[in-house]
């Protein structure tokens, strides 16, 4: 398997030879670190979305669109698909980087978290990246500056000039897009925290609706994490039988039901102090190969229209 980062680096590439036509923007930094901008300065769209969910997992999944509804709207969904679950969703798309520095904050996910390989998914599936390039996707409504490019140069052991940060608020098409496709990689890492083997699943496949753009990143936060536990679908294919199939979707958790605003609202909007476990998918069908089918959760479509407000 190619490095993750440098797959990534690949999708950077194009991202920054096809800018005006996906409607984003780069800044090369002081340090010479590039800033690719996917809502900050330009609009972005739907198809800037999709090309940073594949960055996000390294070109090891196919994201794209389809038309379906919530309530009875007409809505789109982001559909992901994966054969290397664990290398792209855990080791690559998962948002498990907390970028924190002087004059910034925001949430890391992408290849670059492999090259660190601190988290201990990474010795669940056993890979860490050895490249001379880190892309890290960072999640915030504040434009990365300097010091986060050399915050990730220290971590992952490269020249801040060979950083690449594809950046997005959520309050952005791009951002309700890009997140829409963690309905997956949410399932498999609940199914990793509960003890499974997360190179036992052969194949995932996620699906969720695309929340309406919020004015403020509050709200745009709280909706696309509606759209996930609420709205949020997910197959997989898996090797072995698991007596816990059951919790990994939202509806396992005692917060079912509540709004996420409600839920960060309860915390002061410190999610580290939220349960992982409520960041799950609404419903998974699991097909255990050469066994049995299992099919678990469900959709909550009346809390959805509450969340969009439609």
């Amino acid at each position: 398997m190619d490095s993750l980062n440098r797959n990534a680096l690949e999708l950077a590439d194009e991202a920054l030879d096809f800018a005006e036509e996906l409607d984003i923007g780069a800044r090369e930094l002081d340090n010479g670190a590039t800033v690719i901008d996917f809502g900050h300065e330009f609009d972005g769209g739907v198809e800037a979305g999709l090309l940073l969910a594949e960055m996000q997992t390294a070109g090891l999944a196919t994201v794209q669109t389809r038309m379906d509804e919530v309530a009875g709207a007409p809505f789109q969904y982001v559909e992901l698909t994966s054969d290397h679950p664990a290398l792209a969703l855990l080791c690559s798309q998962k948002a498990g980087w907390e970028v924190t520095t002087d004059d910034f904050e925001g949430l890391g996910s992408g290849p670059a978290r492999a090259l660190v390989a601190e988290e201990e998914e990474f010795a669940r599936v056993g890979y860490e990246d050895v490249s001379e390039f880190a892309v890290l996707a960072v999640e915030s409504d504040d434009y990365p500056t300097e010091s986060v490019a050399e915050h990730v140069a220290d971590l992952t052991g490269v020249e801040p000039s060979s950083v690449f940060l594809p950046s997005v608020p959520t309050a952005s098409v791009a951002g309700s897009v890009s997140v829409a496709s963690r309905a997956a990689e949410m399932a498999v890492f609940r199914l990793s925290e509960l003890g499974y083997d997360p190179l036992d699943v052969v194949t995932a496949t996620g699906s969720a609706p695309v929340a309406p753009v919020a004015g403020d990143e509050e709200t745009a936060i709280a909706r696309t994490n509606d759209a996930l536990a609420y709205g949020g679908q997910v197959h997989l294919t898996v090797r072995e039988e698991f007596d816990r199939f059951d919790e990994i979707v939202s509806t396992a958790n005692d917060e079912y039901g509540t709004h996420f605003a409600d839920i960060f609202e309860s915390v002061d909007w410190d999610f580290y102090e939220v349960e992982e476990s409520v960041f799950a998918p609404a419903q998974a069908t699991i097909n255990v190969v050469g066994g049995d089918t299992y099919v678990v959760g469900e959709r909550d479509e009346d809390l959805l229209a509450e969340s969009f407000d439609i």
